[in-house]
């Protein structure tokens, strides 16, 4: 069976592409207090072409990858925002225009005490011929491309299983997949097996035949040994576990002061993508991708990494091997 990386670095591919089948626009609100019931000034407002696939492919140019394309659906102004920005930050912009408004998610963040609360909206529903016309897209795309990196919910009016049909999709344009996504659109989208996948530990063990008896290291285990090459968990402040090559890895980060988390996640699929489209070890993939994580915590843009941080943190940060 033909190793797809292996092709695509054969056919000289550097493009990773990223698919954000629900994009939004991201709005933080710094407030100095936010009460349940009660009229909040906000202090200070971000805004972002957001979605966890933007996201990732933001934090990619900011780490130095040139050739990163993002793709997915927009409609309506938020839509045109979401395309413009994308532009802005130097990344090529391949978006399906559909019928509708694209998202808004807001997220509320508490300046007594820094806790962020989020607000999503649910994004249009994609009909029968956007989707094909998407498919034709990714399919051009997925041509030319090291790495497909898939993130985020599925939009309404898609199929649960889609992910799995995209999986495949771009594996036969000759594609490398990520998969970093959530409930049952993960569920599908595991058994395409993706070459990556970042669930949390609930999502993890869920995904086994046997969850009750199962815990993370076990779960990591079997998702190894049923294909998925890299299977990978961000545990917030606590770091991360991965498994990769049938190894277990633990990943711990130095402490932080964060800013807003939202999107370290995100950042961190970007930093171990960096890694694996250039042929990194899995150890050196892991720290890239931990330090992208948590630099983006020290921002208060979501998705964002500032790379003298980034520089910084590989240094901070430790990656060894888990027994057991």
């Amino acid at each position: 069976m033909t190793n797809p990386i292996a092709q695509a670095k054969a056919n000289a591919r550097t493009t990773i592409t990223t698919v954000t089948l629900n994009a939004a626009i991201d709005k933080t609100y710094y407030v100095p207090a936010f009460d349940k019931g009660k009229v909040s000034r906000v202090g200070k407002v971000v805004a972002t072409a957001g979605g966890k696939g933007l996201n990732v492919a933001r934090v990619l140019k900011q780490l130095g990858h040139a050739e990163v394309a993002a793709t997915g659906f927009a409609g309506g102004y938020n839509g045109r925002f979401i395309t413009s920005r994308v532009r802005e930050a130097g990344i090529r912009a391949e978006f399906i225009d559909i019928p509708g408004e694209s998202r808004l998610c807001l997220n509320l963040i508490d300046g007594r005490d820094g806790s962020s609360t989020e607000l999503l909206e649910p994004g249009p529903d994609i009909g029968a011929e956007a989707l094909e016309r998407f498919k034709r897209r990714l399919r051009q795309l997925s041509a030319e491309s090291a790495l497909v990196v898939f993130s985020g919910s599925l939009p309404g009016g898609v199929a649960p299983e889609l992910y799995a049909e995209l999986i495949a999709l771009s594996r036969a344009a000759g594609a490398d997949v990520f998969l970093d996504s959530s409930g049952e659109a993960l569920v599908r989208g595991v058994s395409a097996l993706p070459s990556f996948i970042k669930p949390n530990e609930d999502e993890i063990v869920s995904l086994l035949p046997e969850p009750r008896h199962a815990d993370l290291r076990e779960g990591i285990r079997k998702l190894m040994h049923r294909g998925i090459p890299v299977v990978a968990a961000t545990l917030g402040a606590e770091g991360a576990v991965a498994g990769a090559g049938g190894r277990l890895y633990r990943v711990r980060l130095p402490k932080l002061e964060t800013v807003n988390t939202v999107g370290s996640g995100d950042s961190f699929v970007a930093g171990y993508a960096f890694g694996h489209v250039r042929g990194w070890p899995v150890e050196a993939c892991l720290r890239h991708a931990a330090a992208a994580g948590s630099a983006n915590a020290l921002s208060a843009t979501t998705g964002d990494v500032d790379p003298a941080v980034h520089r910084r943190l590989l240094g901070e940060i430790s990656v060894e091997e888990w027994p057991g």
